[in-house]
């Protein structure tokens, strides 16, 4: 497998991990799909989504793919009074990732990120490496170190 940017950053960090590979359905690139395609409790797939305050700007919120954004939240942890989701087609250029390939490490600017209180429940999660057909599987607290991720409670 080819290592991703996202990889390559780990392995500079010294940090212990796995890519995990998959087929890939352009028609489906939920978390679901993707738990089953790796046989993986969906609770700890983490997908990656970016979202636009109206005061700081963008951020990223980290959370499990059977959850969604708690917008009210998002905005709350993030000293927002109010965010959304950035469009799709701005997403490559913010992050340097497309959807269902975007990953909390390596993006463009080192933007805030927040996951989900949740990732500690598991001794690995698994998080997009960069590309879609490829997940890392780490330790949560790798991924928040990494990262500078606040841990927080920002879905339903």
């Amino acid at each position: 497998m080819k290592k991703t940017n996202a990889a390559r950053l780990l392995d500079a960090a010294g940090i212990n991990y796995e890519l995990a590979g998959y087929e890939v359905d352009e028609n489906d690139l939920s978390a679901a799909a993707l738990a089953k395609k790796i046989g993986q409790d969906i609770e700890q797939i983490f997908k990656t989504l970016v979202l636009r305050g109206d005061k700081t700007g963008v951020f990223v919120a980290v959370i499990p793919g059977n959850a969604e954004v708690d917008l009210k939240k998002a905005a709350k942890v993030s000293g927002n009074k109010s965010c959304a989701m950035v469009h799709q087609k701005e997403l490559l250029g913010l992050t340097g990732y497309i959807r269902g390939g975007c990953s909390p490490l390596g993006m463009k600017k080192a933007y805030p990120i927040y996951i989900h209180e949740t990732c500690q429940l598991f001794d690995t999660i698994f998080v997009s490496a960069g590309q879609r057909g490829l997940q890392l599987k780490l330790n949560p607290e790798d991924l928040i170190r990494m990262t500078g991720a606040t841990i927080c409670e920002i879905a339903e």
